[in-house]
């Protein structure tokens, strides 16, 4: 199954948006299964944004998940984009 970067970055002055929502995305993580690995984005030490791995069937279907982020849903990011992602090492 192929895997799919998603990569977010977060609207400048949004770390309390990031906090409030934490635990309803990391809901989501678990609950839909195809994450395989994710973390945020640092800047000078602060959480501004994350790089989500997903294994999923296509690209519309990562687009989806990522498209019902309880983050996106927020007003999180200025930026989000879906790409496929081959892993060479790790």
């Amino acid at each position: 199954m192929p895997l799919f970067a998603v990569i977010c970055r977060d609207k400048p002055g949004a770390l309390q948006t990031r906090l409030d929502t934490r635990d309803a995305h990391l809901g989501f993580i678990r609950e839909t299964g195809i994450v395989r690995m994710a973390g945020p984005l640092m800047e000078e030490g602060e959480m501004r944004g994350s790089l989500v791995i997903l294994e999923a069937d296509d690209l519309p279907a990562a687009q989806a998940w990522a498209a019902n982020d309880p983050y996106k849903s927020a007003g999180l990011f200025a930026s989000v984009d879906v790409v496929e992602w081959n892993k060479v090492i790790g």
